[in-house]
């Protein structure tokens, strides 16, 4: 009995040393700060294939300030979608083997899935698959003019919107003249669509990859400063979501191919870097900035910003 004080005050010390203990820890466990993962495309000088990139060679800026990055991985597994407007030229159907050609090149970790955009919406001709076999046989004849009245905008929302859960790297291959029929002229210089589709694209990780084909009939006039319009706005949906855009001015293009080729250069060399941000309660959009001193290679990513998630205890 004489030793009961003393034990049980060093019992009261002890937990009152562990609860402060564990809540330093909780603090700490429990951080601010959320983790945001995004596709980087590495690419060599001149359209070449790029060297071996490591977590080393890569310095990842928000604002001036240096961070760290967390995790930095070669992409293997990508869900890619094939998406034809349905309102370019049937004269498409000279390119339908090269489409054909390159999504049975595919690497075997690649998912593909094929869909034509009509009437705003997209049409799953195929779901994901890792049988391309399968993916290339969706693949058919645009309707053309029975399509124009579409927008290639919406049609791409509508596809990310009801993208399914898959893995963080994606992209969509975007065959289409650029041309908004449904919004109409003044569409092609303010859509009202664009942002909102490159602000879901980034949400979602997704790159696009823009493809010109000029669509069926002449709704427009064959004004070029249209033409030229939706080009732009084509150039700006891939570039802001880490593609690329390919065209060859106004007229249809003799081969898809190297467009092709130098895509599937861009896919084979992807990377999924992580690094930790605040999202805050709702989530935001960080501006990010990517260095390399790696010889013969260059970093594409989001023009500017990248989402970070909602911050887990805010």
């Amino acid at each position: 009995m004489r030793y009961g004080k003393p034990l049980t005050r060093l019992g009261l010390l002890l937990g009152t040393f562990l609860l402060i203990l564990g809540f330093g820890r909780a603090k700490t466990d429990s951080p601010m700060a959320g983790n945001s993962t995004f596709t980087v495309t590495a690419s060599g000088k001149k359209d070449t294939a790029p060297p071996p990139v490591s977590k080393d060679d890569v310095q990842l800026f928000q604002g001036k300030e240096r961070k760290q990055i967390a995790a930095w991985e070669k992409g293997d597994e990508l869900f890619l979608v094939v998406l034809i407007d349905d309102a370019i030229s049937t004269d498409f159907g000279t390119a339908m083997g090269e489409v054909k050609n390159f999504i049975m090149s595919q690497p075997p970790a690649t998912h593909i899935a094929v869909g034509y955009i009509r009437d705003n919406v997209t049409e799953l001709a195929q779901d994901f698959t890792e049988k391309h076999e399968l993916a290339a046989k969706a693949i058919r004849l645009p309707v053309g003019t029975g399509a124009i009245g579409s927008s290639p905008y919406l049609g791409v929302m509508d596809l990310l919107k009801r993208w399914p859960q898959t893995g963080p790297r994606r992209s969509i291959v975007l065959i289409s003249s650029g041309i908004d029929f449904f919004r109409g002229r003044e569409a092609q210089i303010f859509n009202p669509d664009l942002d909102g589709v490159i602000e879901r694209a980034q949400r979602q990780n997704t790159n696009i990859w823009c493809v010109y084909y000029p669509s069926s009939g002449h709704r427009f006039g064959g004004s070029h400063l249209l033409l030229s319009y939706a080009q732009d706005n084509m150039g700006k949906l891939a570039e802001d979501t880490g593609g690329e855009s390919y065209y060859l001015f106004y007229e249809e293009p003799v081969t898809l191919k190297p467009y092709f080729d130098e895509i599937s250069l861009h896919l084979n060399n992807q990377y999924l870097l992580t690094f930790a941000a605040s999202g805050g309660s709702k989530g935001k959009f960080v501006s990010v900035k990517l260095k390399t001193e790696l010889p013969n290679a260059d970093l594409m990513t989001h023009a500017s910003t990248v989402w970070v998630a909602p911050s887990r205890g805010e």
